[in-house]
């Protein structure tokens, strides 16, 4: 009897016997010169076969994409643009970033896109570089003396933001949800500019964007930034635009963590940032399941000066990846990826009512997106103790800060939870509900212990092992029943 091999939810058109045949290969080759590295290789699938992964920020993706990835592109510089480059011999890179562009532009219905940066942070300092090229007069930097930004003295930032004449930047607070790229001191986008931050209502947990106005009109910021890294919600962009229309500020929307949801049409009208926002900079990987990388969307008067990205602040752009995230990209433009997308979104609905129906308090008290934000303080847990707990049962998140929170960003006191790798696992409403009723069992029976100081430890704790054992256990038949790369064998 032949053995019937669930579909693939990352790849309807998966080759398991071909990508098997793929990686074996590979892992020998690799195997050949450092076996270690290709063991710790086959240990990171065996890994991620077999853990509840629920980070917001990750997922898995394609077999076609990682294989991308894997290739001569890797040893070819190519640093400027498509058909304007500094080196020779670019003719196939200028294939693959006009078929990456291409794809992304006609994804997102984008009239510009840029698909050279390396990360999230790297598409945010090139926007924020474009943002002071196009508005801020290159006069401005020879009056104060500076005649080139590498003359200036290092970590000289105070110098820097005067040549540019103390511009400012609004953004998102970290401790509601918003990105450390977004203004955060210790973070180079604290440094760059004269920043302030919006928080989210004391009582509900959402953006009061009366309050935002009111901020911006006091601060008036020349760039004013949306998007998010723990704000279970929607953002209303056409209300941002409106806001930085009325101050004169450039809105700038990081969509790293929901770029699959836009691209699948789960967000439209005015929740899609695209149409509204000046800039847009994304991640390729997270909730779009492409290879770990950046990309920058732009209004056709940013166009020139965004591609200034290198040398402005890229080095040789990645080919082997840009190849991949053209991959990645062509992928969801196909009618799968919407339903996708679309199950992404139902599911943490799900997740969060199993939360709640078993006594988890959440911050603004559910979703609308790909995450949800547990406040464990209900559980008499800090964030590090409930993290480490859940991955000792087999679940893996990561702790995070919730609004006003008294633990810091390194204790904190919640989890951040995301469906969108156990939504490319097959996982639906049945599971994602059994997940929740595994999470509040784990953190029900975990406890803190005393610190050598006195009082209860923030990060040590006790789970009974029977508990971890029981969860562990049922992981395993959830996963087992949604395989990852299903028929893949790389034995």
């Amino acid at each position: 009897m032949t053995e019937t091999v669930k579909p693939n939810p990352l790849s309807p058109e998966f080759n398991a016997s071909a990508a098997s045949t793929a990686y074996r290969s590979a892992l020998e080759v690799i195997g050949a010169v450092e076996p270690r590295i290709a063991a710790a290789i086959t240990q990171e699938l065996a890994d991620q076969r077999s853990s509840l992964k629920l980070i917001a920020s990750e997922n898995y993706a394609s077999p076609a994409v990682l294989l991308t990835m894997g290739n001569w592109f890797s040893d070819k510089y190519a640093e400027g643009t498509v058909g304007h480059r500094f080196y020779a011999g670019c003719q196939n890179v200028d294939t693959v970033e006009a078929l990456a562009a291409e794809h992304a532009r006609e994804l997102f219905g984008a009239e510009y896109a840029y698909v050279q940066p390396h990360s999230g942070i790297d598409a945010n300092l090139v926007a924020f570089w474009s943002v002071l090229a196009a508005r801020v007069e290159a006069p401005a930097l020879v009056e104060a003396g500076v005649r080139n930004v590498n003359d200036l003295a290092e970590n000289d930032w105070t110098t820097l933001r005067r040549a540019f004449g103390d511009q400012r930047l609004l953004g998102m607070s970290l401790d509601v949800g918003g990105h450390l790229t977004h203004g955060f001191r210790p973070n180079i986008s604290g440094k760059m500019f004269t920043h302030a931050s919006y928080g989210t209502d004391p009582v509900t947990g959402l953006i009061d964007y009366d309050v935002v106005r009111a901020q911006a009109k006091e601060f008036k910021p020349l760039i004013l930034m949306a998007g998010y890294s723990a704000y279970p919600r929607k953002v209303n962009f056409a209300k941002m635009r409106e806001i930085a229309d009325e101050v004169g500020a450039t809105l700038i929307v990081d969509m790293a963590h929901f770029a699959g949801l836009v691209a699948g049409k789960v967000f439209t009208g005015e929740f899609n940032p695209v149409p509204f926002a000046h800039i847009t900079t994304t991640t390729t990987h997270k909730s779009l399941r492409g290879p770990r990388g950046g990309a920058i969307l732009a209004q056709p008067e940013f166009a020139e000066f965004v591609d200034r990205g290198c040398p402005m602040v890229l080095g040789g752009p990645l080919s082997h990846v840009m190849a991949a995230k053209a991959v990645a990209f062509a992928e969801a433009r196909q009618p799968a990826f919407a339903t996708y997308a679309q199950a992404v979104a139902d599911n943490a609905v799900t997740l969060a009512e199993g939360l709640l129906k078993r006594g988890g308090k959440l911050v603004t008290g559910g979703t609308e997106n790909h995450l949800v934000l547990l406040d464990v303080t209900s559980f008499g847990l800090t964030g590090r103790q409930a993290e480490s707990a859940l991955v000792d049962s087999g679940i893996v998140t990561n702790r995070n800060s919730v609004p006003q929170d008294p633990n810091g960003a390194w204790y904190s006191s919640g989890v951040r939870l995301g469906t969108p790798a156990l939504t490319s696992r097959g996982f639906g409403a049945a599971e994602f509900d059994r997940t929740a009723e595994l999470i509040v069992d784990v953190l029900t029976a975990a406890t803190p212990l005393s610190a050598a100081s006195g009082g209860l430890s923030k990060a040590k704790y006790n789970l009974p092992a029977d508990v971890a054992a029981k969860t562990q256990a049922a992981a395993a038949e959830i996963l087992d029943a949604n395989p990852l790369y299903p028929g893949l064998d790389i034995s």
